[in-house]
């Protein structure tokens, strides 16, 4: 792609919308809103600006940087990768090939764990499998009153998370370690937290060999694979990690859109109550919710 002798900012937006366009829908389903994302991203700008920028001069080094970034684009790379960075749950999150992109069917796993800690004095809260520290984050974003301790098994991904957690302000009241969560929980974690959110590993054997490209080339295996029914990590947690949460308090899980059933009875079994099956926005059955008893 040749962009170099563009002149302004409009010029250079319509060429890069022209290239999404010819990519076919297939690869870039929305080409109008990733070349205003393209464009801004490589100009340093708002993306709600450009059409007021318009005629602003743009300078070859800047039309070379918007080129790379439409090359990466449409070499596969996910728009979030290629960008830096990713929207979720009304903050701004710092993205990496290190940690999965946050999905919009993670937002209403996120607003049901906030639904229950609203009303806590104080509550701790512990984000199991957190790549990005997306859930806890915005968790913290809306509950001021919140703490949250979060684990990932990945360096890359806790270095992710807490460093978005300072970009957003919020050090002060959330801390990334690496840990697994195939592993038992420390004495010290025991009956620590008011409410677990967990959005482990769920990909089946079957579904890791069926993923989209953009998924199976960009995105860290690591984070997406749950052993041959996609259920190890929800097991393991229920024989563990669930120790860490007091009685009375909540463990929340997003799964796989046929797995709710199964990660229901997992809970169940374990001793869990007052477990259910909620929806996403699309009303797709992948979040279950329990809660520890009394006694």
């Amino acid at each position: 792609m040749e962009v170099r002798e563009m002149e302004d900012v409009k010029t250079l937006l319509a060429h890069v919308r022209h290239q999404l366009d010819e990519a076919g829908a297939e690869q870039i389903p929305m080409p109008d809103l990733e070349a205003r994302e393209l464009t801004a991203c490589a100009l340093g700008l708002d993306r709600r600006l450009l059409p007021a920028l318009g005629a602003r001069p743009v300078t070859a080094s800047e039309c070379e940087k918007t080129e790379a970034l439409v090359a990466r684009r449409l070499s596969g790379e996910p728009l979030a990768y290629v960008l830096g960075e990713w929207d979720f749950y009304g903050i701004t999150l710092r993205v990496t090939p290190d940690v999965l992109i946050p999905r919009s069917d993670t937002e209403r796993l996120c607003e049901l764990a906030i639904e229950r800690v609203q009303a806590m004095q104080n509550p701790r809260v512990l984000d199991l499998c957190s790549g990005s520290g997306c859930i806890a984050l915005a968790l913290l974003h809306e509950v001021p009153a919140a703490q949250a301790v979060a684990v990932d098994v990945s360096p890359a991904a806790v270095d992710v998370a807490n460093g978005n957690a300072e970009r957003l302000g919020l050090s002060d009241r959330y801390r990334c370690v690496i840990g697994s969560a195939l592993e038992p929980i420390a004495d010290a974690d025991r009956d620590a937290f008011d409410l677990m959110v967990c959005n482990p590993p769920y990909i089946t054997a079957d579904e890791m060999r069926e993923l989209d490209r953009d998924v199976a080339e960009f995105e860290p295996h690591l984070a997406l694979y749950g052993g041959e029914d996609g259920l190890d990590f929800y097991r393991t947690v229920m024989k563990t990690w669930r120790y860490a949460v007091k009685p009375g308090g909540y463990l929340l899980f997003e799964c796989g859109w046929k797995q709710g059933e199964a990660v229901a009875e997992i809970c169940r079994e374990a001793g869990l109550c007052e477990v259910q099956v909620e929806t996403d926005y699309a009303g797709v059955p992948r979040i279950v919710c329990a809660r520890v008893p009394l006694s």
